[in-house]
């Protein structure tokens, strides 16, 4: 994790991947930084229906996470609650 939180310093991350990390970082956190600068980036590291998937993925699982935190809900709760109830949760 710690690596994920400076991974624009770690050699774990390649390039594509910071470039990705940059995407979501503009998507979650300040929109502003999604310039041309980083649409170049991203236009030279994947397709149009390859940054509209991650775009759409890290919008769902930021907005799935901000959503859990206003239930007060913890890891792993939902997938119990669902269990208890008889569900068959496929999480």
């Amino acid at each position: 994790m710690a690596e994920l939180m400076q991974y624009e310093k770690s050699a774990k991350f390649s390039e594509r991947e910071k470039i990705a990390l940059r995407y979501a970082d503009a998507i979650m956190y300040d929109p502003n930084q999604a310039d041309d600068a980083l649409w170049a980036q991203l236009k030279g590291e994947f397709s149009e229906p390859e940054l509209v998937e991650l775009g759409y993925w890290i919008g769902f699982t930021f907005g799935g996470q901000r959503w859990l935190k206003t239930l007060s809900a913890k890891q792993g709760e939902l997938v119990a609650a669902m269990a208890a109830a008889g569900g068959n949760p496929v999480l």
